[in-house]
């Protein structure tokens, strides 16, 4: 083989030499290449760490809403109650007024009606005075009747047990025919306007 055919073998294994390295990556390219896709992979996993943490910042944000909503319904009922038992109590003062509004004129009534009874009682002991007794008897009942529709009613206390809550004790007597603590005179009549004591009775009690 002379020097030419020698150069050209030498030549066809050299280019076949580059090609093979040139097909095949080197060892350290491959771990050039390992290294940068585990970078991406990497660089790819904590991005679904942010949209984990924002959903459990929602779910957060979401149960305090929840939270402020029950509250204000809470105050909102509260309020509601006070309202009505507002209402309800407003109502009944009302009733109520309604219901004793003329308790201060009828109060100041009662001494006419005292009068009236005195009279009465006087005009008994005087026969002269008999027309003019019934004239008065007239007028007396028909103020009676205008009363009596307004609620006013007499009590009657003789007879019955002493309660500090419908009479007014001013003296204390004995009795035979009574107990103790019970009403034998009545010196002034107590009044009822509906189901409150305008005017307790003043009476005398057995002892």
């Amino acid at each position: 083989m002379n020097k030419e055919q020698k150069d050209a073998v030498q030549d066809s294994v050299t280019e076949e030499m580059e090609q093979q390295m040139e097909e095949t990556p080197s060892t350290e390219e491959e771990a050039v290449h390992e290294e940068a896709v585990a970078g991406a992979e990497q660089e790819d996993a904590p991005a679904d760490q942010p949209e984990e943490g924002q959903g459990d910042a929602h779910a957060a944000e979401i149960a305090k809403l929840q939270a402020e909503v029950a509250e204000h319904q809470q105050r909102a009922l509260r309020a509601q109650a006070d309202f009505d038992n507002f209402r309800r109590r407003t109502q009944k003062e009302k009733e109520e007024l309604a219901k004793y509004a003329s308790s201060k004129l009828i109060v100041e009534l009662l001494p006419v009606i005292d009068n009236f009874e005195r009279a009465f009682q006087a005009a008994e002991d005087s026969p002269e005075f008999e027309s003019f007794s019934k004239g008065i008897s007239m007028i007396f009942r028909q103020l009676e009747s205008v009363l009596e529709n307004e609620g006013l009613k007499a009590m009657n206390s003789v007879g019955e047990p002493f309660n500090p809550e419908f009479h007014q004790a001013i003296m204390q007597v004995e009795s035979d025919e009574h107990e103790e603590g019970i009403v034998v005179e009545e010196v002034q009549k107590g009044y009822m306007l509906k189901d409150k004591v305008l005017r307790p009775a003043m009476v005398k009690v057995s002892m």
